[in-house]
C-alpha cells in the first residue's frame, strides 16, 4: 500500500477521535453508575443473609439460600447490562460512524439498551456469558471492561502445567473455544447491523468466515500492527524530548528528577488514553469488515467536527497543565511522597519454599536460616487422630504411595518416604505437626493450613490444643481456604491468629471473621490492602513466584508474602538497600504502567 493510500485509509479514523473520546468517557460514567446501583443490590442480598462477603470459601450462600439465586441472577443481569452499553454501544456508535450518520450519544445508549432483548434467548445467553467469561481466559475475541481481567487462579494454572493430562485438556479446550469465538465473532454485529436472530446471526456469522477466514486473520493482525505502531510512536514522541532534556540537566538531580516525573506521568497518560481510542478504532475496523464481507459499501468518508477538534484540543491542555502540577507537587514533597520503608514479610510456601524439600523440617530450618518471617505448612489428620504435614489429598506425588493421610494410621505414614523432584538425592520423613512446632518455635512464625477432608472443627480444635502445648499460640496462625472453618476459629479462640484464604470474593471481604486476610496474586490489589488495613487486619499475597511480582509486592503496602522462592525475594529486598532518587522516581513511573 503506498503512502499516500495509508494516509488516506487513517485519516477518517483520526478524523472522528473526538467523538470517540466523547463516546468512551460517558459510557464509563455510564456503566459506573449502573455498576454502583447493582453492587448496592448485591450488598443488601449479602447483607439479608447475616454476611459481609461472598467468597470462593463460602460459596454455601448461592445455593442453600434464597437470596443466592438472586444473586446469581443479578450477576449475569450486570454482564448483559455491560454487554448493551461496553459493547454493544461501540458497534452501534462504529455502525453509525461508517454510515455517516449523526452521532448522538443518547440514541446511541438507547439502542444499546434495546439491544438487551435480543439476547433473551439460550443462544443469546450463551453469546453473553462467552463475552464476559470465556473470551478473556483464551485471550481472543470480544470481550467486556468488567471481566478483561478475568483469570485462572494462578494455584489452579499451576496444577494444569505440571499434570500433562490436565494440561492437554486445558489446550484443547483453549483450542475448541478459540474456534469458537472466530466462527461467531460476528455474530453480534447480525442482530445489531442486520437485525438478525441470535441463531440465525451464529449462522451468518460463520458463514461469512468460512468465505472469508484468510482476509479475517490477516485483518486481525494488521489491527495488531497498528496497535503496536501507533504505541511505539508516541512512546518515541515523548522519548525523544525526554532525552534531549535529561542530557541539558544530566547534572541536576532536581530538575532530572522532575523531568522524569513529568514525562513518566505525561506517557502513561497518553498511552493509556492511547489504547482507549485504538479499543473503538478497532471495533470500527472489524465493524467495517463486516460491512464489506455482507457486500455492503466499503468507501465510506468520515466528517471531521472542527468545533469538536478544538473542545478535544482544550481539553488534553488542561489534562498536561494538570500533570505538570502534580509533577511540581511530587518533587517538592519527594522525601514524604518516596519515604520508603519496604516492611513487606516473606512467607516460606511449604515449609521453605523451593529452597528445600517441600513440607518437611529441613524445610523449615532452610526458611529459618534465610531469614523468612513465616514459614507456611499443610496439616492433615491421620486414621488414629494424629496430624501430619503433607499438601496434596494423597501421598502419590512425593511419597509415591496413592493412599490418603486419613486412610493411614501415623506409623504407616512415617514409614513413607518423600522423595521431592527438586531434591532427588534428599530424602526425607514426612513430618509430624508437632516435628514442625518444635523446628519453628522461638524462631519463626508459623502458618498452618488446616487442609484436606479432614480439615474440620475438630482440626481446628486439636490444632489449638497442639499448639497450646507447645506455648506457641503467638508464634503460630491457623489459615483455611473454608472460611467457616476459620470463622469457628476466631469465635471460639479469639487468642488465636487467623488467616483466611481467597481467589474470588464480592462485597466487604476485609470485614470478614479473621486477623490475616490471604489473597490471591492478582486479587491482591491496592484497593483491598487498603480496605484491610482500614479495619487493623494485615493482608498476606499467596504466592508470586516470579521476580516482577515479587517486586511489586515487596514495594507495596500488603504486609506479607507466601513465596515458594524465598532466596530470589530477598535478593529484591537487597537491591532496595541503596537506591537513589532518581531510581525511586523511575520505579513509581514504570508502576504506573502495570
Amino acid at each position: 500500500m503506498k503512502i499516500k493510500e495509508k494516509i488516506r485509509h487513517a485519516l477518517p479514523y483520526i478524523q472522528i477521535v473526538p467523538d470517540t473520546f466523547r463516546y468512551q468517557f460517558f459510557s464509563k460514567v455510564l456503566l459506573a453508575i449502573l455498576l454502583a446501583v447493582l453492587k448496592q443490590i448485591s450488598m443488601l442480598l449479602i447483607r439479608s443473609t447475616g454476611r459481609v462477603a461472598v467468597s470462593s470459601g463460602d460459596l454455601s450462600i448461592l445455593y442453600k439460600t434464597w437470596q443466592g439465586p438472586l444473586l446469581i441472577v443479578v450477576a449475569i443481569g450486570t454482564f448483559f447490562l455491560y454487554v448493551a452499553f461496553d459493547l454493544n454501544t461501540q458497534i452501534i456508535f462504529a455502525s453509525k460512524v461508517l454510515e455517516e450518520k449523526e452521532i448522538r450519544l443518547s440514541v446511541i445508549f438507547k439502542e444499546g439498551l434495546r439491544s438487551i432483548k435480543s439476547f433473551f434467548t439460550p443462544d443469546g445467553i450463551g453469546i453473553v456469558l462467552y463475552i464476559a467469561l470465556i473470551a478473556p481466559i483464551i485471550g481472543f475475541g470480544l470481550s467486556i471492561s468488567l471481566t478483561r481481567d478475568f483469570y485462572i487462579p494462578t494455584f489452579i494454572t499451576s496444577v494444569i502445567r505440571t499434570t500433562p493430562l490436565y494440561n492437554a485438556i486445558y489446550l484443547f479446550a483453549v483450542v475448541v473455544f478459540l474456534i469458537i469465538g472466530i466462527m461467531n465473532f460476528f455474530t453480534i454485529h447480525g442482530i445489531l447491523i442486520s437485525g438478525l436472530k441470535s441463531s440465525r446471526a451464529d449462522d451468518n456469522s460463520r458463514a461469512i468466515m468460512r468465505k472469508n477466514w484468510k482476509d479475517y486473520l490477516k485483518n486481525q493482525f494488521r489491527f495488531l500492527l497498528y496497535g503496536i505502531a501507533v504505541n511505539a510512536l508516541f512512546i518515541l514522541a515523548l522519548i525523544l524530548p525526554f532525552a534531549a532534556a535529561a542530557l541539558i540537566f544530566i547534572h541536576n538531580g532536581l530538575v532530572l528528577r522532575f523531568l522524569i516525573l513529568f514525562f513518566g506521568m505525561l506517557l502513561s497518560f497518553v498511552l493509556a488514553l492511547t489504547n482507549s481510542l485504538l479499543q473503538t478504532f478497532y471495533i470500527v475496523g472489524i465493524t467495517r469488515l463486516y460491512y464489506r464481507y455482507m457486500g455492503m459499501d466499503d468507501g465510506f468518508v468520515f466528517r471531521s467536527d472542527r468545533k469538536a477538534g478544538k473542545h478535544f484540543l482544550l481539553r488534553m491542555g488542561f489534562a498536561v497543565l494538570f500533570l505538570l502540577t502534580m509533577s511540581l507537587l511530587f518533587n517538592h514533597y519527594f522525601d514524604v511522597i518516596f519515604s520508603e520503608k519496604i516492611s513487606t514479610g516473606i512467607i516460606a510456601h511449604r515449609g521453605g519454599g523451593n529452597e528445600a524439600p517441600e513440607n518437611t523440617v529441613e524445610g523449615i530450618e532452610t526458611a529459618i536460616s534465610l531469614g523468612a518471617y513465616g514459614s507456611e505448612i499443610d496439616i492433615q489428620r491421620t486414621s488414629d487422630g494424629h496430624y501430619i504435614v503433607n499438601h496434596d489429598g494423597n501421598f502419590s506425588r512425593l511419597c509415591s504411595d496413592g493412599r490418603k493421610p486419613e486412610e493411614m494410621t501415623l506409623a504407616e505414614v512415617k514409614t513413607l518416604t518423600i522423595h521431592d523432584p527438586n531434591y532427588p538425592d534428599d530424602p526425607q520423613q514426612v513430618a509430624t505437626f508437632e516435628e514442625m512446632l518444635e523446628a519453628a518455635k522461638g524462631k519463626i512464625v508459623l502458618f498452618v493450613e488446616l487442609k484436606g477432608n479432614t480439615a474440620d472443627r475438630q482440626m481446628v480444635d486439636d490444632a489449638v490444643r497442639i499448639i497450646k502445648e507447645y506455648g506457641m499460640t503467638d508464634e503460630c496462625v491457623l489459615i483455611s481456604l473454608k472460611y467457616d472453618l476459620i470463622d469457628y476459629a476466631e469465635t471460639a479462640y479469639p487468642e488465636m491468629n487467623t488467616a483466611y484464604l481467597t481467589f474470588v470474593s464480592f462485597g466487604n471481604t476485609a470485614a470478614l471473621n479473621c486477623d490475616y486476610l490471604g489473597l490471591e496474586d492478582e486479587a491482591a490489589t491496592s484497593f483491598a490492602a487498603d480496605s484491610v488495613h482500614d479495619l487493623n487486619k494485615k493482608i498476606m499475597v499467596w504466592t508470586p513466584n516470579e521476580r516482577e511480582r515479587q517486586d511489586y509486592f515487596l514495594k507495596s503496602d500488603v504486609d506479607y508474602i507466601i513465596t515458594d522462592n524465598v532466596r530470589q525475594a530477598n535478593e529484591i529486598l537487597e537491591s532496595y538497600q541503596d537506591r537513589s532518587d532518581l531510581e525511586k522516581v523511575v520505579d513509581f513511573v514504570m508502576r504506573l504502567f502495570q
